[in-house]
C-alpha cells in the first residue's frame, strides 16, 4: 500500500531527516549573523551650495562640490544677498561617494532620502501645506577625469511636513523647524565608481514657484546602499541552494511521473511550489555586477510576489485535500474562493510596485507618495491587498480549525480496526498535525525574527563576538523557507514502499480482501498520502 515518504518513514528517520534540516537552519542563521556584515549603510551627505551664474543655465554643465574642478562656493545664504546672487543661481551640488571612495557594483542599489533644514524667519515663513520644487539631475563617470555623463534629469515636487515648537515670535528667528524626510532617489544598481547630484529651487513670484517655503539654510541627504559583503555571501547562498532545490524538484517529480496513476493535484502544487522557490533561487543577481540593470529591484519583488503567492495558495490547498468532508476533491477550481483573495492582494501589490519601482526605472526621482493622486492610489492598493490579506488568514484558520476537528472525529473509527493498521494511522495523523506545526512556527519565526530585526540595534555583541541581527535575519528566513520547500518534496513524494508485498498481511492484522481493496480503488486513483485515502474512504462511507 502505497503512500508518501513521510508515511512510510520510521520515527527513527523522520528525525534524522528533522535534526539534519534544523542543522542546516542554524547554519544559515550563523552565516548571517556572524559572517556576513550588516545588510545596508546609510551614509549622510551636505550638499555644497555652487554658484552659477552662466545665462541659461546651461544643463550640460555639471558643477562639482569638491576636486580639481570645483565649483565657486557660497558659505551661506547671507553671503549670496551680500553678493546680490539670485537663487536661481544657486545650485546644491552632491558627490558621491565621499572623497577618496569609490562606489561598487556589489553595492547593488542606493536609496537617498532628503531632509532640509529650513529656518524660520518673520518675513519669510513656511507657509501651511507648502510644496517644493525641485529640479534635480543625476550623472555619473568612472575616471576622476571623465567628463561627466547624464543618468536623469526631471522637474519633481515635495510636499513640506514641518513643525515649530516655539512661539514665531522675533526672539525664535533663526531656530530651525522639524521637518519630515522626503523622498529622493531610488536606483536600482551601482554600475558606475562616481555619481553626482545637481540640485536647483527655481523660484517664479508669478506663478508661486518655491514662495513660501520658509528659509532654507541647507540640503541634507542620507543615501544607503547594499553592503558588499553581505551581497557575496547573499550570492553565495543563492548558488549553494539554486542545485540544491532543483535537484530535488527533479527527483521529485520523477518519482510521480513513475506512478500508475495521474499525479493529482496537491503534487502538482508542491511541485509549482519548487519551480517558485527555483525563481526565487536562481542568482541572476552575479550579471548584476557586470551589467546596468537597473530592473533589478523590480524584478526581485516579483519573483517573491509568485513565491509568497504560492506559498498561500499551497497552504490553502494542502488543508483542503485533508478535510475529510467532500466526495469531490482535487480540482483547482474547488478553491476558488480561497485562492481568489490571493490573487486580488498579489495583482494589487503588482500594480503598485510598477507605479514606484516601475516609474523608477526612467526617472529615479519618481515617488507615488508625493502627490495627493498618487498617494491616495496607493493608499488604495494597499488597503485592497490588506483586505483580501486578512480574508485568505479568516478561510485558511476555519480550514486549519476544520482538519483537526474532522481528523479527531475520524479517530473515533480507529478503535475498529485491526491493532497495527490503527497505530499505523495513528501516526499518520500525528504525522500531518506535526507539519502544520511546522508551518505554523516557520511563519511565527519570520514574523518574530522581522520584529526583532526592527526594534534591535542591528546588532548582538557577546564579549568578543558580533551577531548581526538583521543579516541572521535575511540568511536565516530565506535558508528556513528553501529547507520547508525542500522538506516539502521529499517527505511528500510518493513512496515506492508496498505493504502488501514487503510486509505480511498478518503484520498488518487485515485480511487479503481489505488489503486488495485499499489498493486497488484508493492507492492508485484518489490520492498521494495515506491520511488523504482515509480521509476519501471515510467521505465515500
Amino acid at each position: 500500500m502505497a503512500g508518501a515518504i513521510i508515511e512510510n518513514m520510521s520515527t527513527k528517520k523522520l528525525c534524522i531527516v528533522g535534526g539534519i534540516l534544523l542543522v542546516f537552519q542554524v547554519i544559515a542563521f550563523l552565516v548571517g549573523g556572524l559572517i556576513a556584515p550588516s545588510p545596508t549603510t546609510a551614509v549622510p551627505y551636505t550638499s555644497v551650495k555652487c554658484i552659477d551664474i552662466r545665462k541659461n543655465h546651461h544643463k550640460t554643465k555639471w558643477l562639482m562640490p569638491w576636486g580639481p574642478n570645483h565649483c565657486e562656493k557660497l558659505k551661506d545664504f547671507d553671503e549670496a544677498v551680500s553678493r546680490q546672487i539670485e537663487a536661481n543661481d544657486i545650485v546644491f551640488a552632491v558627490h558621491i561617494p565621499l572623497p577618496s571612495k569609490e562606489m561598487s557594483p556589489w553595492f547593488q542599489f542606493m536609496l537617498f532620502i532628503m531632509q532640509l533644514d529650513i529656518a524660520f524667519k518673520m518675513d519669510n515663513d513656511l507657509k501651511e501645506n507648502a510644496e517644493i520644487t525641485l529640479d534635480v539631475s543625476l550623472a555619473y563617470r568612472d575616471d576622476m577625469f571623465d567628463d561627466w555623463e547624464e543618468i536623469a534629469h526631471a522637474i519633481e515636487i515635495r510636499k513640506l511636513k514641518c513643525t515649530f515648537g516655539s512661539p514665531k515670535t522675533l526672539e525664535s528667528e533663526g531656530r530651525h523647524y522639524d521637518c519630515d524626510f522626503l523622498p529622493f532617489m531610488e536606483i536600482g544598481s551601482v554600475a558606475h565608481k562616481y555619481y553626482l547630484i545637481n540640485i536647483r529651487l527655481p523660484v517664479n513670484e508669478r506663478k508661486g514657484i518655491n514662495v513660501g517655503i520658509g528659509e532654507i539654510k541647507d540640503i541634507r541627504l542620507v543615501g544607503i546602499h547594499q553592503n558588499g559583503g553581505f551581497t557575496k555571501v547573499w550570492f553565495a547562498m543563492k548558488t549553494f541552494l539554486t542545485p540544491s532545490i532543483l535537484i530535488i524538484m527533479v527527483w521529485y517529480w520523477r518519482r510521480i511521473t513513475l506512478m500508475t496513476r495521474a499525479p493529482v493535484l496537491l503534487e502538482k502544487v508542491i511541485f509549482a511550489l519548487g519551480i517558485s522557490m527555483t525563481f526565487i533561487n536562481i542568482p541572476v543577481e552575479w550579471f548584476s555586477i557586470g551589467f546596468d540593470w537597473t530592473w533589478m529591484l523590480l524584478f526581485g519583488d516579483i519573483r517573491q510576489g509568485i513565491f509568497y503567492a504560492m506559498l498561500l495558495s499551497f497552504w490553502i490547498i494542502f488543508c483542503g485535500e485533508h478535510m475529510m468532508d467532500q466526495n469531490e476533491r482535487n480540482r483547482l477550481s474547488g478553491y476558488w474562493k480561497q485562492v481568489g483573495p490571493i490573487a486580488v492582494g498579489s495583482f494589487c501589490l503588482f500594480i503598485f510596485d510598477m507605479c514606484e519601482r516601475g516609474v523608477q526605472l526612467k526617472n529615479p526621482f519618481y515617488s507615488i507618495w508625493t502627490t495627493e493622486v498618487g498617494t491616495e492610489l496607493a493608499m488604495a492598493f494597499i488597503i485592497v491587498a490588506g483586505i483580501c490579506l486578512c480574508l485568505y488568514f479568516l478561510f485558511l484558520c476555519f480550514m486549519v480549525f476544520q482538519v483537526f476537528r474532522n481528523i479527531s472525529g475520524k479517530q473515533s473509527s480507529l478503535p475498529a480496526m485491526s491493532k497495527a493498521r490503527r497505530l499505523h494511522y495513528e501516526g499518520l495523523i500525528f504525522r500531518f498535525k506535526f507539519l502544520m506545526l511546522i508551518t505554523l512556527a516557520c511563519a511565527a519565526m519570520t514574523v518574530i525574527f522581522f520584529i526583532v530585526s526592527q526594534v534591535t540595534e542591528g546588532h548582538w555583541k557577546w564579549g568578543d563576538i558580533t551577531i548581526q541581527v538583521n543579516s541572521a535575519f535575511f540568511t536565516g528566513i530565506y535558508g528556513m523557507w528553501n529547507l520547508y520547500v525542500f522538506a516539502l518534496m521529499f517527505l511528500y513524494a510518493p513512496s515506492h514502499k508496498n505493504y502488501g508485498e514487503d510486509q505480511s498481511n498478518g503484520d498488518l492484522g487485515v485480511n487479503s480482501g481489505e488489503e486488495l481493496q485499499l489498493t486497488t480503488t484508493i492507492t492508485h486513483v484518489d490520492g498521494p498520502t495515506e491520511v488523504y485515502k482515509l480521509a476519501r474512504k471515510e467521505a465515500q462511507e
